[in-house]
């Protein structure tokens, strides 16, 4: 009995069975030395034994120039894009700094707010030599892109405001510059790259209470003169922009083109009727035409929509004036459309005082809106008999759907029956009036 309890919980004279000899003598693990010199520095380095080891931010000892050839092909193409677009930004607001010079004196000669603050500057005397402060960019030139900039005047009888724009190529860029320029060259309808400005100005045409409140206020009543004029459609178009002119205006494609013997032969006249030629085209404008050469592009007095009219309510006129002519590389290269310009912007008084004409003249110029209203009218009178179609035909499929619900499967199919009789009948009174 004893001997069995010392076989099970063991003795110490015990023999250990054979099967846990591994585990009862493996010997016991010795701590690793914690006094190894950890100051000693390998004799090469392990990513390649022909570099010596240093110091992980000296990269000058582990590179050289070979391993940055890439880099040095990418580097001067970024280099080269970012002085091209250094060198056309400045391009373009130099250009745009040179019209500001040239034309400044004449807008605050003509009115009274010049700019985009909205501050009234006092109008210089004739004569008076006059200095454009453009410190300020927003004083004169407001930059829209860096090919596009935009002026602003107001404040001057007969005139509501003006705009003006000036576009440019887009310098800044030279992948587009020069695709503009191939495209151009090989597709006839990729427009080139322009430099040119359009001043747009609009005519109060008798609506100076609606447009300028202070003339509401009681307190302070002001007679103001009549600025209205007869609306027509006039202009005078440089030759080899008149196929693009009457193409992309339907102003301009309403007129007929007629060559003027007072005019240069490079220009034409875009009119409704040759009365109001004999009447805006004075000698002062004339010479300013012939002064300003092939720099000239057009200039139109209008009461009618660029873009084709699609409703009647944009056909209600609206009295502009718009020049277009190219811009020059510096301030004093403006002499010969300046001129020009200072007649654009005396033509609305011209318009109030003389653009009156006979009864006769302003039936033929009614008539021909006249009709294009009466086309936009019976295009919408169609729309809306398709829309009420569509509307009875909707009304007429849900009472149908109605009634087919509240019937059961056999009156359902009588109902249908019925239907397509009725198809067949009228499909055979249609062929019986056919033949």
């Amino acid at each position: 009995m004893a001997g069995m309890f010392k076989n099970v919980f063991g003795s110490a004279g015990a023999k250990p069975d054979d099967d846990f000899a591994d585990f009862v003598e493996a010997p016991n693990p010795s701590p690793a030395s914690l006094l190894a010199d950890t100051t000693t520095v390998p004799a090469a380095n392990t990513l390649g034994a022909d570099v010596p080891y240093t110091a992980w931010y000296r990269v000058w000892e582990r590179t050289s120039l070979s391993d940055f050839k890439q880099e040095g092909m990418i580097m001067p193409v970024i280099l080269l894009i970012v002085l091209f677009h250094l060198w056309g930004a400045r391009k373009n607001r130099s250009k745009a700094k040179a019209w500001a010079q040239a034309h400044g004196p004449a807008l605050q000669k003509e009115f009274a707010v010049v700019g985009f603050d909205g501050i009234a500057r006092q109008a210089p005397v004739d004569d008076e030599n006059v200095t454009v402060e453009l410190t300020n960019p927003e004083s004169l030139l407001k930059e829209k892109s860096a090919c596009e900039f935009a002026a602003y005047a107001t404040g001057r009888q007969n005139v509501a405001f003006l705009d003006v724009n000036l576009k440019m190529p887009k310098r800044y860029n030279p992948i587009t510059y020069l695709m503009e320029y191939v495209f151009s060259f090989f597709f006839e309808s990729w427009e080139p790259p322009v430099e040119k400005y359009e001043a747009l100005l609009y005519a109060f045409d008798g609506k100076e209470k609606d447009l300028v409140p202070v003339l509401n206020k009681e307190s302070t009543p002001v007679k103001v003169p009549s600025s209205t004029y007869d609306g027509f459609i006039w202009a005078v178009v440089h030759k080899s922009h008149m196929r693009k002119f009457r193409n992309d205006r339907y102003d301009a494609s309403i007129t007929f083109s007629k060559d003027n013997p007072k005019l240069p032969s490079w220009v034409t006249v875009m009119s409704e009727n040759a009365e109001i030629s004999d009447t805006l085209l004075t000698p002062e404008l004339i010479q300013a035409i012939e002064q300003a050469g092939n720099d000239f592009e057009f200039l139109i007095v209008t009461d009618q929509p660029i873009d084709k009219p699609m409703k009647i309510e944009e056909t209600v006129p609206k009295k502009r004036i718009q020049l277009s002519a190219n811009l020059a590389s510096s301030a004093s290269g403006y002499s010969t459309t300046l001129p020009l310009f200072n007649q654009f912007l005396r033509l609305a008084d011209k318009l109030v005082a003389s653009a009156h004409f006979r009864t006769e003249v302003m039936r033929k110029i009614r008539n021909v809106r006249e009709e294009e209203i009466k086309k936009l009218r019976r295009v919408e009178e169609d729309e809306k008999a398709e829309e009420r179609r569509i509307a009875a035909e909707k009304v007429k499929k849900e009472e149908r759907e109605r009634i087919l619900r509240g019937l059961s499967a056999d009156e359902q199919r009588k109902f249908l029956d019925r239907e397509a009789q009725k198809g067949q009948r009228r499909s055979m009174k249609k062929s019986t009036r056919k033949g």
